[in-house]
């Protein structure tokens, strides 16, 4: 009699899985195959197939230098640049590796020197072009001309303070950010100055890990760093790779883990920049046909079925993790990357629309040994996966059939957010549906929630201050002058974050500025604004001003951080409901010795709100009407509530809270 095959991990955690335990079995085992090929059935490790980057580009020896490229299209392959007046010359003439695509140049060590602008002169049949190599780890832009071109990289090399770093991510508390426009003046902000005047307002205010965008280099600026021409280079725009060092060590001495938010999902279109027709074969980096460009985003699409793709992108996971010492990574448009159809005009209702063959099987298999890889070669390293359509598996273990991420982003609460503050009346917000949201995820997946990102601080957006406040915060933000429509906004901003960071189950994410309800969109320089940067900055001066109400929101945010903190093994404590009333627009749930407690209501203050709790004293520790956070101070925090004795619920070990709960505003209660 045969034996019934094992459930894998994520059906005997969804048992609605059951269904399609074939197709997930089957992207497992698609994994685990390429992963043997790859490693050679295990002889190897998956690390050392993902080190392109110390074969491929321009690298010192000590015999001189060595120049590879994977170019198996091109006929002829030069060097050109400041060291032999950038024309063709026989002695930077590379040579094809025999039987491989590869290209090979070795000179002297007085051929080049540290500092030379270079580039590729590639021929092929039919055509040539300058190109900037793809392996290239520096690139800089002239600033007449706006010409990029690789350099010469070669200076001491960076000693780290910081050797070994392990995050701390319970709770994973991330300060979302750009180098470029995180500075008060009108101007594209350094790494030096981010590390000196930005990275000791995120320590001061409690998060533990940043996340930097737009790191790998990019042709616009404007892209926000999602066009991405070089993988390899750290964009010069911000300064040196020495000094991106300098400010993760600075980072990891504070104890603030730094991940990278990192673009594998598509490249820029740019052939001279970027990949896009590297030496005459538009598809050595990229799908052919219909699948080539992305019709929403103008950019090129991986072909993740190459194994020479493969190598590219794990190595280029590899190289950060390991040179920078990045402690993890975001991984931008994965939703893009898992369906043919990019997640374009698909509303993902029910568990088929994950299974009905429209998945790009060699994307997740990619995705896959990209989590693996990444956790073999630093097991602390973080990973996140920003993806839309809600898939099952993306943030569960391998050896469940997942794809191995540590996390993904909660996409649907910021969403739910501008949803309910456009469409309803203060008095229709639901405490159970507000429960709902921030909870809605799958039991065997962490996420990271948020309420906004930069996605609502950019034009065409608005950011939910803004939503709550508009152009009432130029004339009505002043200590002492709001109005009524600010009083409400100022509330309320405090409690969409309060109840979206008590219900985590992994971590927290806030984009820089968002915190103290900085009024700017985010606008960059372009033809349309006179190419100014005058929204492309963060106004500090602003949360600093205290006869301003920023600093109230900004005061509370580190508060509610530190209350968080403060129960030890936040993520491990179940959110466990209390109570919630619709009528009442009253919520009350327990973490550990924590009890959040919400009361939405525009109008209805209540006096004695009874909560049955666990048996004890409960002092305040936070409380959003406080006059410290911009509240109007109704109810004493400094009193001890002690719980009321109720014999129907002895047995229970459980006792009446009554609390004062002023109109709009949440309190949180700890068990001393």
């Amino acid at each position: 009699m045969a034996t019934k095959q094992k459930h894998i991990g994520l059906v005997r955690n969804d048992a609605y899985l059951e269904p399609y335990e074939e197709a997930i079995r089957g992207r497992h085992d698609h994994a685990l195959w390429k992963l043997n090929q790859l490693t050679k059935n295990g002889k190897k490790m998956l690390s050392d197939f993902a080190n392109g980057h110390e074969y491929y580009g321009l690298h010192k020896t000590t015999r001189g230098w060595v120049f590879r490229e994977w170019a198996p299209n091109a006929t002829e392959l030069y060097l050109v640049g400041d060291f032999n007046d950038w024309s063709e010359t026989v002695k930077y003439r590379a040579k094809r590796i025999e039987g491989t695509g590869n290209w090979e140049l070795k000179l002297s060590e007085k051929a080049i020197k540290h500092g030379d602008l270079y580039k590729m002169r590639v021929h092929w049949n039919g055509g040539e072009g300058e190109r900037i190599p793809a392996w290239c780890r520096r690139v800089v832009q002239d600033e007449e001309t706006k010409i990029f071109s690789a350099q010469v990289w070669n200076p001491e090399p960076y000693k780290w303070k910081k050797q070994h770093f392990n995050p701390t991510t319970s709770p994973l508390l991330i300060y979302e950010c750009h180098i470029g426009m995180g500075q008060d003046a009108e101007k594209v902000g350094s790494y030096t100055e981010f590390k000196d005047n930005v990275l000791p307002r995120i320590v001061r205010d409690g998060y533990n890990c940043i996340q930097i965008m737009a790191v790998q280099e990019h042709p616009y600026y404007g892209s926000f760093g999602y066009h991405v021409s070089s993988f390899f280079a750290a964009s010069s725009r911000f300064g040196t790779p020495e000094e991106l060092k300098a400010l993760i060590d600075a980072a990891h001495q504070q104890g603030i883990a730094v991940i990278m938010d990192i673009v594998h999902s598509h490249a820029v279109k740019n052939e001279v920049e970027g990949l896009g027709n590297l030496a005459g074969d538009p598809h050595q980096y990229f799908y052919s046909g219909d699948r080539r460009v992305h019709p929403a985003w103008d950019s090129l699409c991986f072909d993740y079925g190459k194994d020479d793709v493969v190598h590219f992108l794990l190595s280029n996971c590899k190289y950060w993790l390991t040179e920078f010492h990045f402690d993890g990574f975001r991984f931008d448009g994965v939703t893009s990357m898992l369906y043919y159809s990019h997640g374009l005009g698909e509303a993902f209702c029910n568990y088929g629309d994950y299974f009905n063959g429209h998945e790009d099987d060699n994307a997740i298999c990619y995705l896959t040994l990209a989590n693996l890889l990444i956790h073999e070669v630093n097991k602390h390293s973080i990973t996140i996966a920003e993806e839309v359509s809600g898939i099952p598996g993306l943030a569960a273990k391998f050896t469940d059939g997942g794809m191995g991420f540590d996390y993904r982003m909660a996409m649907n609460i910021p969403d739910f957010w501008i949803k309910t503050i456009k469409e309803l009346p203060d008095e229709d917000w639901k405490p159970s549906a507000i429960f709902w949201e921030m909870k809605n995820r799958r039991v065997d997946e962490r996420t990271i929630s948020y309420c906004e990102s930069h996605d609502q601080a950019l034009v065409g957006d608005k950011t939910i201050i803004f939503r709550l406040i508009d152009a009432d915060m130029y004339w009505h933000f002043k200590t002492g002058d709001e109005n009524e429509l600010v009083h409400r906004g100022i509330a309320l901003h405090k409690m969409i974050r309060l109840v979206t960071a008590a219900a985590i189950n992994g971590g927290y994410l806030n984009f820089m500025g968002n915190e103290f309800g900085h009024p700017e969109w985010i606008d960059f320089p372009r033809e349309g604004n006179g190419w100014s940067y005058k929204y492309a900055r963060r106004q500090w001066n602003l949360v600093d001003n205290l006869e301003l109400d920023y600093h109230y929101l900004g005061d509370f945010d580190r508060a509610m951080l530190g209350v968080i903190k403060s129960e030890k093994g936040f993520n491990k404590t179940p959110v466990q409901e209390i109570w919630h009333n619709d009528d009442d627009q009253i919520l009350a749930f327990m973490r550990g010795d924590l009890i959040f407690v919400f009361n939405f209501s525009p109008t209805h203050s209540y006096t004695d709100y009874g909560f049955l709790v666990p048996v004890g004293a409960y002092d305040v520790v936070l409380n959003t009407d406080a006059k410290a956070f911009g509240g109007n101070g109704l109810a004493d925090d400094t009193v001890t509530h002690i719980t009321n004795y109720d014999p129907l619920y002895a047995d229970a070990r459980k006792e009446w809270l009554k609390l004062y709960i002023p109109a709009r505003s949440a309190v949180v209660v700890k068990k001393n």
